[in-house]
């Protein structure tokens, strides 16, 4: 392509430094931003979460240089967006919510024609590659209002890759978006993240996330409350549930001696029970399930998931 990035000596796509914005009105002011700080690696797919009004939305606005910010150093791929504010937007490509798409244009001709607002030379263009790479080859020359909602999507990852960006910003990408086309855009974002292309994704959809990212930070109300790894985020909630199937329904003797090890649902046959393994092994809520008598004909375990830490540390 027309631009060979470089990685950064500190192996970092985005520095966010005590970062502040306040949006000022007649009426009142809204701190959107308190002080945050943010290190994304090259390479990663990190995920950005939070209710709505965290502050996701105020952040991508910063980097894509639609927002202004207060206060505070940005870094995109090593440029600082103060001194080097040109050079560091090529840097990153972003792909709205909103379905943005002319549909009296083929696809190729928008990715021809956003090349041309980038200034990629025409000899550096690789429209053919994108669009095989987003699975629209076959689509190339027809109408774009002729193209379903999966391939609109993929169209506007498509455009925010004409000029080459090491970051591509994807803001709620699946929103709605049936279960069947979700998955498949999940593949084109990790096959793009495969090629070496650091993604930042914002969801709603916290399956997405879990199922994505290897990073994740969750913002609330303007402020950073968590920034880890998947795996060590997972280990923030103390849950396990166990499900346990029975050949006949327990009876209440059991149900109470179950409730003592944490928070106990039955139906019918089936014991559901949510307890903390840092106090409760396994292995005691199955001696005093046998000692009851009781044939358990099936076993299941579920851990805590990216849902229950996120409304545990939003909460508030």
């Amino acid at each position: 392509m027309h631009k060979k990035w470089i990685k950064p000596k500190n192996n970092l796509a985005i520095e966010i430094q005590n970062l502040n914005k306040t949006y000022k009105s007649s009426s009142k002011n809204i701190k959107a931003l308190s002080n945050v700080n943010l290190n994304i690696k090259c390479g990663s797919f990190y995920g950005l979460l939070g209710p709505n009004g965290a502050g996701k939305s105020t952040i991508i606005n910063i980097l894509g240089g639609t927002v202004t910010k207060d206060k505070g150093d940005l870094k995109i791929w090593g440029l600082n967006i103060d001194t080097h504010r040109k050079q560091s937007k090529l840097a990153i490509g972003i792909v709205p919510q909103e379905l943005n798409i002319d549909a009296f244009f083929t696809p190729k001709d928008q990715l021809e024609l956003q090349a041309g607002l980038f200034n990629v030379p025409k000899k550096d263009r690789v429209t053919d590659y994108i669009l095989e790479l987003m699975e629209l080859t076959d689509k190339a020359n027809e109408y774009s209002r002729k193209l379903s909602g999966g391939m609109r999507r993929r169209l506007l990852v498509a455009k925010a890759m004409v000029h080459n960006p090491p970051i591509i910003i994807l803001d709620e990408p699946t929103a709605g978006v049936d279960i069947e086309l979700r998955q498949k855009l999940w593949n084109n974002f990790k096959k793009l993240n495969k090629q070496g292309v650091t993604i930042i994704l914002t969801t709603h959809y916290l399956e997405e996330a879990e199922t994505l990212c290897d990073e994740i930070a969750i913002i609330h109300k303007g402020k950073i409350v968590a920034n880890d790894n998947k795996k060590n985020l997972l280990k923030l909630i103390d849950k396990k549930i166990l499900i346990m199937r029975f050949e006949e329904s327990p009876n209440k003797k059991l149900i109470n001696d179950l409730k003592k090890f944490g928070e106990t649902k039955i139906i019918k046959k089936v014991c559901e029970i949510t307890f903390k393994p840092t106090n409760i092994t396994i292995d005691k809520i199955l001696k005093v399930t046998k000692s009851h008598g009781l044939t358990i004909l099936d076993l299941q375990t579920k851990d805590a998931n990216l849902e229950d830490v996120f409304m545990s540390l939003t909460k508030n």
